[in-house]
Formats: C-alpha cells, sequence, structure tokens
C-alpha cells in the first residue's frame, strides 16, 4: 500500500484497510492511467483522514459527546476523491483525469456538491443527517452491496435482525430525504407537486400521474427525490451512488457490486489490481484454483506422453525408422507428438489410426534437417539411440504474460496484463488473440489496434522502456457477448510469450 497516514489508534487502522479499496477503485474510474489512479487515492485518503480527524477532535472539544453528523467513512474517503480531482484540474494535472470527469468538474452538477446547502443533491443531504452507525449500515448495504451476514459481522449486529434493522434504516432515510425535500428552496411548480410526489412513493402499487411524470422529465432535483423517496424497486442504490459520489456513481456501484459476488471486497481490490497495486493479493475464487489445478494437471500428463512416444520402437528397427516409418505402426517421421498440422498422407496410405500404419507425405522434411533443428527437434534421426533425450528440447522464452479479468458485467469487462521481460526492451508490442471474439474499447498506459480476434497493444510514450527482467502492465475495457474466455497466444515483439496464471 503506498505511503497513506499511519493510524493513529485502532479504529484508524481498521479503517485503512476497510475503505482502501473502495477509495482506490473510484479513483481507478477517475483517471487515465494506473500510476494516477494509485497517487489520486493517496492524496484523497489522506485527506479524508485529515478530515475525520478533525471533526472528531471537534466533536471531543464540545464536550458532549456525540458525534456530529457527518458522512460515513467510505463515502466521505470518495467524496475526498472528488475533492482532489477538483483541486488536480485547478492546479494543472487535469490531463491526469478522465476526460468525461474534467468537462463534469466545469459544469453546473459539480458546482452543485460545493454550492449552497440547500441547494446539492438530496441523497448526499439525507445520508449526513443520519446517525452513523444507521448511514453505515445503509451504505454498506446499498452501495458496497455486502451480503447481510457481512454487515452484520462488520456492524457487531445480530444476524438475525440485520434484515429488519435495514428495513427500518431505509425508512429514515426517506423520511430525511423527504424533510430536506421540503426545505429545499423550489418554484410554485415544484412546490406544488410536493405532496403527491410524497404519495405516490409511498406505496409500490400507486400510480404516478402523467402530469406529474411530465414535470421530473423536465426537473431534475424533483426526479432525484422521487428516487430518494421510493424505496420499492431496487433503485436505491442508484439513488444513493449517484446523489452522493456524483460523476461515476453508477459506475462505481457496478464495480463495487461486481466485487461483492466475486467474494474480492474485504479481501481484494479490483482497482488495486487494475494498477499493479497488489498490496493484499488477491485471493481468487475456488473454482478458478481448481480450474488451474485440473489443467496443470492435463498438461503434465501430456507431457509425460509426448517424452514416452519415441520409445516405441526397438533398436531393431532403426532402419525402418530412419525411412519414416515404425514397426508398431506409427509415423516417426517427426518425433514430437502427432497434432493436425494440414499435411496430407499419400493416397493409399493409412488413415493414421492407432495400428495403421501412416506414411509421412514427401513434402515432410527429414528429421535431420536444419529447419526443424531450429524449431527445437533433434538433428539426430528417430528411432537411434538416445536420440529420444535430445528431441523437443526448446528454450524458455523470454517474457511472461499474466492476463487477468478484474471485472466483468453482462455485456462488458476490465483487464489487467503484466508482462515481465527477461531481456531489456526499447519499446515494445504485445500480441495476443481472443477466442470467443471480444472487443477492446479502451486502453490505458497503452494504445492498441485491433483486426478480428487478433489485438496489438504497444507502449506509451512514458513506458517504452524495459530493463532487463522489468514488469509493465496496462489495462483495458472491453465487450463480450456469449462467453469470456482469456485471451491466448502472446507474443512479445513478434517473439512467442508465456502465459502465467
Amino acid at each position: 500500500m503506498p505511503d497513506l497516514p499511519t493510524p493513529q489508534n485502532a479504529a484508524e487502522a481498521a479503517l485503512l484497510s476497510e475503505c482502501w479499496d473502495a477509495v482506490l477503485s473510484y479513483a481507478d474510474l477517475c483517471t487515465s492511467g494506473s500510476a494516477s489512479a494509485t497517487q489520486l487515492a493517496t492524496e484523497a485518503f489522506t485527506h479524508g483522514i485529515d478530515e475525520l480527524r478533525a471533526a472528531t477532535a471537534a466533536s471531543k472539544s464540545t464536550g458532549t459527546g456525540r458525534r456530529a453528523l457527518r458522512l460515513p467513512r467510505i463515502p466521505l474517503l470518495l467524496a475526498s476523491v472528488r475533492t482532489v480531482a477538483a483541486a488536480w484540474e485547478t492546479s494543472g494535472l487535469g490531463h491526469r483525469l478522465d476526460p468525461d470527469l474534467r468537462l463534469w468538474l466545469h459544469s453546473d452538477k459539480a458546482a452543485r456538491y460545493v454550492g449552497p446547502p440547500l441547494h446539492r443533491p438530496l441523497a448526499l443531504r439525507g445520508l449526513r443527517d443520519m446517525q452513523e452507525p444507521d448511514a453505515v449500515l445503509l451504505w454498506l448495504a446499498e452501495v458496497e452491496s455486502l451480503p447481510m451476514s457481512a454487515v452484520a459481522r462488520r456492524l457487531g449486529l445480530d444476524p438475525a435482525a440485520a434484515s429488519s434493522e435495514l428495513a427500518q434504516v431505509r425508512a429514515l432515510f426517506r423520511d430525511r430525504c423527504h424533510r430536506n425535500h421540503l426545505d429545499t428552496p423550489m418554484d410554485a411548480h415544484c412546490r406544488s407537486y410536493a405532496r403527491l410526489l410524497d404519495a405516490v412513493t409511498r406505496s409500490p402499487s400507486a400510480e404516478t400521474p402523467e402530469d406529474l411524470s411530465r414535470h421530473m422529465a423536465r426537473c431534475v432535483e424533483c426526479a432525484e427525490a422521487a428516487a430518494c423517496l421510493r424505496l420499492h424497486g431496487g433503485g436505491l442504490p442508484a439513488a444513493l451512488s449517484s446523489g452522493v459520489i456524483g460523476w461515476g456513481g453508477l459506475a462505481y456501484l457496478e464495480r463495487r457490486r461486481r466485487a461483492a459476488e466475486a467474494g474480492m471486497i474485504g479481501g481484494r481490490t479490483d482497482a488495486a489490481v487494475d494498477t499493479g497495486l497488489n498490496e493484499g493479493k488477491p485471493v481468487r475464487p475456488r473454482i478458478g484454483r481448481t480450474g488451474i489445478l485440473v489443467t496443470a494437471v492435463l498438461v503434465s500428463a501430456l507431457a509425460l506422453t509426448v517424452s514416452l512416444m519415441p520409445f516405441g520402437g526397438s533398436k531393431g528397427d532403426d532402419a525402418n525408422a530412419a525411412q519414416g516409418e515404425s514397426t508398431d505402426g506409427q509415423s516417426v517421421a517427426d518425433p514430437g507428438p502427432t497434432f493436425p498440422s494440414g499435411s496430407k498422407t499419400k493416397s493409399g496410405s493409412g488413415t493414421g489410426t492407432a495400428g495403421s500404419p501412416a506414411v509421412a507425405d514427401s513434402t515432410s522434411r527429414p528429421a535431420g534437417n536444419s529447419d526443424q533443428e531450429a524449431q527445437g527437434e533433434s538433428s539426430s534421426p528417430a528411432g537411434k539411440q538416445g536420440g529420444a533425450k535430445g528431441s523437443t528440447k526448446s528454450a524458455a522464452p523470454d517474457c511472461r504474460v499474466k492476463y487477468e479479468i478484474v471485472s466483468e458485467w453482462p455485456d462488458g469487462f476490465q483487464a489487467t496484463v503484466t508482462v515481465t521481460s527477461t531481456k531489456a526492451l526499447a519499446t515494445w508490442s504485445l500480441g495476443w488473440t481472443f477466442k470467443d471474439g471480444q472487443r477492446v474499447g479502451q486502453m490505458w498506459d497503452g494504445t492498441f489496434t485491433q483486426d478480428d480476434s487478433h489485438v496489438t497493444a504497444t507502449a506509451a510514450d512514458y513506458n517504452k522502456t524495459v530493463a532487463a527482467n522489468g514488469t509493465f502492465t496496462f489495462g483495458f475495457l472491453g465487450s463480450w457477448t456469449g462467453s469470456n474466455s482469456a485471451a491466448r497466444n502472446f507474443t512479445l515483439n513478434k517473439a512467442s510469450c508465456q502465459a502465467v496464471g
């Protein structure tokens, strides 16, 4: 983890471990690169901790012993990300931010978060007016999408009563939003719909009058009020994330929901992987570990079978083996495994099934061909004593690549690619192939071209040079349909690159 403020007590230490992944996840949405995301998250985290310490000291100085009303810790730190991003834009660091965020920061929407309190988003005011334990419960369950068992464990609640307590907190949030809505300065037209809006949003079976629907289509404030007051229909998480966070609120909500479904919140950070920040190395889902283990076993078994294949003939079969045939009916013109290669057998030859003779095509190269030797094959005749030891021994690849799908949603995903090169590079170009027709839409820390299923990522101006045994990382957003398997056939500067788990 980067250089964050030193915790003053156990409560702050818990705050760092619980909130850092959320802050980094949102900072990653707000920036144009992984390094910028880490720096923005670090500055925002420091700013938020200082604000929390100041608020705590102020509440103690009053002598009442009651904590002042404020946002819960996670949304407060997310608001700090927005504040620091605005400071970057003002100080000339706006090029490190997402272009859409920069436009938003100069709009009236952003001005609402720093303008008069009664004109700020209703969800922000309603959450701030709640006691902190209630607000934390609502945020963790609705926006962070944690299961109730995890929420109860984190907050020390009775798991059996946590769901009913959440229902009460939702009703309390609605009440706070309703009061704030009535306190908001409104024109006469909006004021005339205030009571009707309250009545319509209370019941899931109530129909919205046509004139109210037309009014909410034109009035942002009344539409926000309807979203906060309507507890049924599943729109509360979106109302909270959009109203409290602002820009990127819905994208953040989707990220946290996917992370919670994958069991990554609390133990893994999706954005930490995005940015190469491997503090608290992610624990993969159990099914992923099992799949990797099974694949490794199958590959090992295949390698063992291949290594034993040249021993099918006896010493007395040297003459036949040198001509490209073995006495057990297996072709030994190529001492490697018999995979489909596109070559055709001679007319009248066997079909190539087990136990039937197969004659190598006249276009096949002799076992001693120098081209085959350049591909890592032995130049000694097949079947010669000790020939098996010299066959299929290729040099280790000069690079290793780790392809990881960080988060995934119904029609899109985010992935990170980390490459380690044993050789020093003046620049780099990484290619790969998608199996399921995925498409790259946006890339950071690199540029890309895509031709059908093949993608080529090239270095940005600032990360071309790679030292020997050095590592570079880039990430991208993509789309998929049907299936989203990992990329394959990696090449670094057109040389084969080994994929690692």
